[in-house]
């Protein structure tokens, strides 16, 4: 149980949380089989962000945002997050969100507890490519 108690703690990215009592441990998001991740339906901020690397580009310029292995897209709440996740694959490219026009057009959006805003896809047409500072 230590060590269980110590990775939850240290975790630099907040992956795993235990329930209440400490009976069962979770991933808090990530997922690549399906599971029931019990996260409740929240309304996004108007924009959130997507960093990946400069090889993913001319795909999601086709396709949008897709889970790919994962249950959800995972989303940032500002650029600076976003940047360091796209600089993980290479050359950082950031692409804003248009979250609440998605929220309002009926995408649902869950936030993990670590922070991670997740949802299903993000069509081209909520996506607009931004300049990495």
């Amino acid at each position: 149980m230590e060590i269980l108690e110590e990775i939850v703690r240290t975790d630099e990215k907040q992956r795993f949380s235990f329930n209440e009592d400490k009976t069962l441990i979770r991933a808090n998001q990530g997922h690549s089989i399906p599971v029931n991740v019990e996260l409740d339906e929240v309304v996004p901020p108007e924009i959130l962000w997507h960093g990946t690397g400069e090889k993913y580009v001319s795909s999601i310029d086709v396709q949008g945002l897709i889970p790919k292995s994962r249950l959800y897209v995972h989303l940032s709440k500002d650029e600076e997050t976003a940047i360091k996740v796209g600089a993980r694959h290479g050359k950082p490219v950031l692409y804003c969100v248009k979250s609440g026009e998605m929220a309002g057009d009926g995408y649902k959006f869950y936030l993990s507890k670590n922070g991670v805003w997740l949802t299903k896809s993000v069509p081209v047409k909520y996506l607009e490519k931004v300049v990495a500072r």
